[in-house]
């Protein structure tokens, strides 16, 4: 038997098929470039939208109301921005004022609490809401209205007003003398966290209690000064079932 040399493969096909597999490669790894390129444009939007609303949240402050949702969900206490409501709603809010200035609340519209929903003046927040009992129950309540931040002192020199079925009510902060309470208001802050508190009993299937919120910067407080541009405040209004008849 006659040994043959097997003559060597041609280097030009391997080549080819190297550079097949190389342009392969650089094309999965251009589009896998691409892809982790967009996810991370898209994750930075997503941050910076998030950052965007926390700022806008923290830099201008908000009013929130809210019902707790066991009490919505199985006694039928609800939240309208009107008189009739079409469904329930467990959380509402108010738009937000950006630039407030100090004004005198004096110099607040006087028909303030006839109007449905937002209405703001340049210097102020004004949000009027119904809580309806929309179950079949009567039922007792309590509402509280909480300081849930505050920067700058700005506390210091802001007025609450809370109409209530039409009865007006100004809360302030304690003089910072601990003197009592300011000459413009009908009651002090209930703490340093706790606006104030209302109790309701005897709320019927079918009744609705009108509330007006109205926030400002009173510029007759000896406190409001310079010092407290840029401050903010964030408040909410909770309300929850006590007793149920």
């Amino acid at each position: 038997m006659s040994d043959k040399k097997q003559e060597p493969r041609s280097g030009k096909m391997v080549d080819v098929l190297e550079l097949r597999r190389s342009a392969k490669e650089v094309k999965r790894y251009v589009i896998i470039t691409r892809i982790l390129g967009l996810l991370v444009i898209i994750l930075v939007a997503i941050i910076a939208i998030a950052y965007a609303i926390s700022y806008f949240y923290d830099k201008y402050g908000s009013f929130t109301v809210k019902v707790n949702k066991y009490d919505m969900m199985r006694q039928g206490l609800t939240l309208s921005e009107t008189p009739e409501f079409e469904k329930t709603i467990s959380t509402l809010n108010a738009d937000i004022v950006y630039d407030m200035t100090n004004i005198s609340g004096e110099d607040l519209p006087d028909n303030i609490d006839m109007i449905n929903g937002s209405h703001n003046g340049e210097s102020y927040i004004a949000y009027t809401f119904y809580l309806i009992n929309s179950g079949s129950d009567t039922l007792s309540y309590e509402g509280e209205m909480n300081i849930e931040n505050v920067t700058k002192n700005v506390d210091e020199a802001v007025r609450i007003a809370v109409y209530y079925n039409g009865e007006k009510t100004v809360y302030g902060k304690t003089k910072s003398d601990g003197s009592g309470k300011e000459g413009d208001c009908d009651s002090e802050f209930l703490s340093s966290t706790i606006v104030m508190r209302n109790q309701r009993e005897d709320f019927e299937p079918k009744a609705k209690d009108k509330y007006t919120v109205v926030i400002w910067l009173e510029g007759n407080d000896p406190d409001c000064v310079d010092e407290l541009i840029g401050g903010t405040l964030k408040l909410s209004m909770d309300f929850k079932i006590t007793e149920t008849t």
